[in-house]
């Protein structure tokens, strides 16, 4: 079922059954003040009746003959029975009449009064004391006015009912039309897009309404959407560039390599090579994997001593730096040790800090690479400063992008994961990392490690 039906179905369920229950209510109201007003008409014929048949001996004949001549209308001897102390009727002709019985005449005794109705005819029943001996005065009427009008009521609300109900359908198919038009709208323009231009938001309708709040949130996963088919795009571009180079070193070394006999060494230097390129080819896998699954670790942290951490990334890559007539020089300015102890992945800080470190070393173009541990403001502070190239203004924003890598990092070798995946684990563990730098001046690497309680 559409949402239109759906509308259109419980606007009209909705009105038939309030109707419903406001028309009971209305008809019962009605039936009831139309019963009490008959029977109070009736009241009043029973008490002028007492006082025509049963004061006649105590009234003055003109004051008689004047009573019986305004309320002749209403006075009915058919209608009328007035019953004695033995309850047979003395005056009146509504004789052996079956619907008034012994315990009604009882009951007018006990109570002083009593009203009901049975078949088609209203009852009244008052006692009258009289110096003649004390009556009971019934009066009757019938009740087909009061149906009539009952069955009028009923007839008008039903009808009315039917009509409102048809009104109201077609009053909810209407307003269900205006109201879904612009989810109608968006549906339509969603229909629209395809591979080619998902990420081209919709048109924001400035209503301030959930069709307003459908648009943005859609216009949010599209962009989300299009980040990871840009992703996976660059990700191809990366394994069939990257990959490329290594692979057909490899290949191409082995094919001039069985083209004649190689002495041992000749051997040995093209294993290595071949070696070199499938650990290179091994480390950017890895990468990519961890990488992939990092909004899946576990947060399974452990007190990890910051200083160590450098000192084993100063000892790994001591050779490294010294090959590209560099070198690595660090300055420990902290008067807290507390502050050199944090609960993190103790592998995952190493790979993001060994990351920003060597990237410091390939771009130093033979300067010193400085580590600063410095203490502000209770927090740990490290900074990884080289005087290298440098990064243009254009590409500082993108640095941290998946696979994506400066303009001016010419023949350096690099597959554009490492910042990225070092940005993904400071994020991880809620440190933050600020990049400055100048080209031809060099970078610096800030990280601001969270308070600690």
């Amino acid at each position: 079922m559409t949402l239109r039906n759906r509308f259109t179905l419980i606007s009209s369920l909705s009105f038939g059954i309030v109707s419903i229950i406001t028309f009971a209510v209305i008809f019962f109201a009605y039936y009831d003040s139309t019963k009490i007003f008959y029977f109070e008409k009736l009241r009043n014929t029973a008490l002028i009746s007492a006082i025509y048949y049963l004061e006649k001996d105590e009234l003055p004949k003109d004051r008689h003959a004047q009573i019986k001549k305004e309320y002749k209308h209403l006075i009915q001897n058919n209608r009328v029975a007035v019953y004695n102390q033995n309850n047979e009727v003395t005056f009146g002709q509504n004789l052996n009449d079956h619907n008034i019985k012994l315990s009604h005449l009882k009951r007018v005794r006990t109570d002083k009064w009593m009203e009901f109705m049975s078949g088609d005819q209203f009852y009244y029943g008052i006692f009258y004391p009289d110096n003649q001996g004390d009556f009971v005065v019934f009066v009757k009427s019938p009740n087909d006015s009061f149906q009539s009008q009952i069955w009028r009521l009923s007839i008008i609300m039903l009808s009315v009912l039917l009509l409102g109900l048809v009104a109201i359908y077609f009053l909810s198919r209407y307003l269900s039309k205006v109201v879904y038009k612009p989810i109608s709208n968006v549906v339509e323009r969603i229909n629209k897009v395809d591979y080619n231009n998902i990420s081209t938001a919709i048109t924001s309708t400035n209503t301030n309404d959930e069709v307003e709040d459908l648009i943005k949130s859609y216009n949010k996963l599209l962009g989300r959407i299009s980040e990871n088919v840009l992703l996976q795009q660059n990700f191809i571009n990366y394994v069939s560039h990257e990959f490329k180079t290594p692979l057909a070193a490899i290949s191409g070394n082995l094919e001039v390599f069985a083209q004649r006999d190689r002495t041992p060494e000749e051997y040995k230097k093209v294993a290595q090579e071949s070696l070199e390129n499938v650990y290179e080819i091994e480390n950017i896998l890895n990468n990519l994997l961890l990488m992939s699954g990092m909004t899946k670790l576990e947060r399974s942290h452990k007190q990890v001593r910051i200083d160590e951490l450098i000192w084993k990334i100063y000892e790994k890559l001591e050779l490294k730096a010294k090959e590209h007539q560099s070198s690595i020089k660090i300055q420990l300015e902290v008067t807290k040790p507390a502050l050199l102890e944090f609960a993190g992945n103790e592998t995952l800080l190493y790979l993001a800090l060994y990351n920003i470190v060597e990237n410091a070393i390939k771009y130093s173009h033979n300067h010193p690479v400085v580590i600063i541990l410095s203490e502000k403001d209770h927090q740990l502070n490290i900074e990884v400063r080289d005087q290298g190239r440098g990064i243009p203004a254009d590409d500082l924003a993108k640095i941290t992008d998946t696979f994506y890598r400066g303009t001016n990092v010419n023949a350096t070798k690099g597959s554009g994961i490492g910042l990225s995946l070092s940005k993904s684990i400071f994020d991880h563990h809620n440190m933050i990392m600020k990049i400055d730098s100048k080209v031809n001046v060099g970078t610096s690497v800030q990280l601001v490690f969270p308070s600690t309680p």
